[in-house]
């Protein structure tokens, strides 16, 4: 029996957003749309850069398990924090979304995580993510029964950094495969898929991985071509795999057992702020593929919930999902 419909891990985070011109980007060095790895001094010297700030919980996988919940979906968390006032707001705002939350806090080390993000005009945003007790993540945080009770194991392509939440990762697949479950990865940033390109695909030759979900320019770094019809060949000739690609306005397109779907995206009257896009695109494809819903309907949902998200600052959900999809003949 499954005691939840999704467990997400993954590096849990208390994003600090603030609005900026791309002058603001280029005078710091940083690049437009990318997510880079930083220290606490450099996250001091960039928050001193920002103009108003919004805080809000974040991280990948957990914004993921927030929208969801949203959507009516049984949904858990694993993710390291400390116990400091900012680890004590991501337990209450994820707990509060409805996220099954019960990984303990780290009493010593570095301070809980935060990702420093700035959003230009356009809607993109650029992130610096300062990991802190996300790198505390240890195998022996992976509670067994949990894993072992989730109909999909859902992880973020960012824990490949720690090496404690990559042997994290590679404990909590082991045994979600030897109990018959899913296991679905998200690329998470094409810098990330830089670094482990070859492990990335090796989980996926392996068959550890049972979905992937990528963004076009994740597809283009993980099979090395800037020809996005050469990368979904290669991703269709992938055997055994879902694979699920994002493509912004253009929609997404999946690809199964050598078939591929595209799916349009949802409206949205304006983009506010893409953060978050990915993750809720990612939540909405959970949501109906674990109501073994037809790919095509598992799309839509995931393309509503991210157009819920980017019309918004922040990444969790600020309506009820479920509700927003019935009224869309989405879902009954």
């Amino acid at each position: 029996m499954t005691t939840l419909d999704v467990l997400g891990i993954g590096n849990a985070i208390v994003d600090t957003l603030s609005r900026a011109d791309d002058d603001v980007l280029v005078g710091a060095g940083l690049i437009k749309g990318s997510m880079a790895l930083v220290d606490e001094q450099r996250a001091d010297a960039l928050y001193e850069l920002m103009g108003p700030t919004t805080v809000i919980s974040g991280g990948s996988a957990a914004n993921t398990m927030a929208g969801l919940a949203s959507l009516g979906a049984k949904s858990g968390f694993v993710g390291k924090v400390k116990d400091d006032a900012a680890g004590r707001e991501f337990t209450h705002d994820i707990r509060k979304a409805g996220v099954v939350f019960d990984t303990p806090h780290a009493t010593d080390g570095a301070a809980t995580a935060r990702c420093l993000i700035f959003v230009t005009p356009d809607g993109q945003r650029t992130m610096n993510t300062f990991l802190g007790a996300c790198q505390a993540l240890q195998p022996e945080d992976i509670d067994e029964t949990a894993v072992a009770g989730a109909k999909i194991l859902y992880m973020e392509g960012y824990l490949w950094d720690p090496p404690g939440a990559k042997q994290a990762f590679l404990r909590a697949a082991k045994v979600s495969r030897a109990h018959g479950r899913t296991v679905a990865l998200s690329l998470s940033d094409s810098f990330c898929v830089d670094r482990y390109r070859a492990e990335f695909l090796s989980l996926i030759r392996d068959r550890v991985v049972d979905i992937l979900f990528a963004n076009e320019s994740e597809l283009h770094a993980l099979y090395e071509t800037a020809d996005f019809d050469a990368a979904l060949a290669a991703l269709r000739a992938e055997k055994g795999l879902l694979g699920v690609v994002t493509r912004s306005e253009k929609g997404c397109v999946v690809t199964s057992e050598g078939k591929v779907i595209a799916a349009p995206a949802f409206s949205v009257e304006e983009v506010v702020d893409t953060t978050g896009a990915g993750d809720l695109f990612a939540a909405g494809f959970l949501a109906g593929y674990a109501r073994d819903l037809p790919h095509e309907r598992s799309a839509a949902l995931g393309a509503m919930a991210a157009a819920e998200i980017i019309s918004h600052v922040g990444a969790r959900p600020q309506k009820n999902l479920l509700q927003l999809a019935r009224d869309n003949g989405i879902m009954a």
